[in-house]
C-alpha cells in the first residue's frame, strides 16, 4: 500500500509512504505513482493521542509511545 500525505509533522509536507508486503516501509518526498485510490483520511496527533477519521474503516483513536505533533492528510493507494 502507498500512503500519499500533505501536512505538517512529516519530514516533508508532501511525502508518499510506501508499506511492502514482508512489513517494511519507506518514504520519499513528493507524490510517487502509479495511484490506485482506496481511501482517504486525516489524522491528527497531539501528544501521545493520534485521532484518525477515514473514509473506509471510519474514526479511530489509537495511543503512540512519542509525542509529536501532526496534521496530516493523506490518500491511501493500493
Amino acid at each position: 500500500m502507498k500512503f500519499i500525505e500533505f501536512g505538517i509533522g512529516n519530514t516533508w509536507i508532501i511525502r508518499t509512504e510506501t508499506e511492502l508486503e514482508d512489513g517494511t516501509e519507506y518514504e520519499e518526498k513528493g507524490i510517487k505513482g502509479p495511484i490506485k485510490f482506496y481511501s482517504l483520511y486525516l489524522r491528527i496527533w497531539i501528544g501521545k493521542t493520534v485521532l484518525i477519521a477515514d473514509l473506509k474503516e471510519g474514526f479511530k483513536r489509537q495511543k503512540k509511545n512519542r509525542n509529536e505533533f501532526k496534521v496530516i492528510f493523506g490518500i491511501v493507494s493500493g
